[in-house]
């Protein structure tokens, strides 16, 4: 599995679940499409920002499909 803390690995389009911030203590990841990349940095130790396609935003804890198909 491709590791949701290297920008690289992270592009629009991808298909990711993230950690929203309300949900970081118990966890509960959320599914959806990369919109946008929000972390300026190549790499983030609590995983890369993004904002989904449906508009919430979180870091990347893993990704399903780096190209989105």
């Amino acid at each position: 599995m491709l590791d949701g803390k290297r920008k690289e690995n992270v592009q629009p389009g991808a298909i990711v679940r993230i950690v929203e911030k309300h949900n970081q203590k118990t966890g509960k990841l959320t599914e959806g499409v990369v919109k946008d990349v929000l972390t300026p940095s190549a790499v983030h130790p609590h995983g890369i920002k993004v904002l989904l396609e449906s508009g919430v935003v979180g870091r990347v804890k893993e990704i399903i499909n780096q190209h989105g198909h």
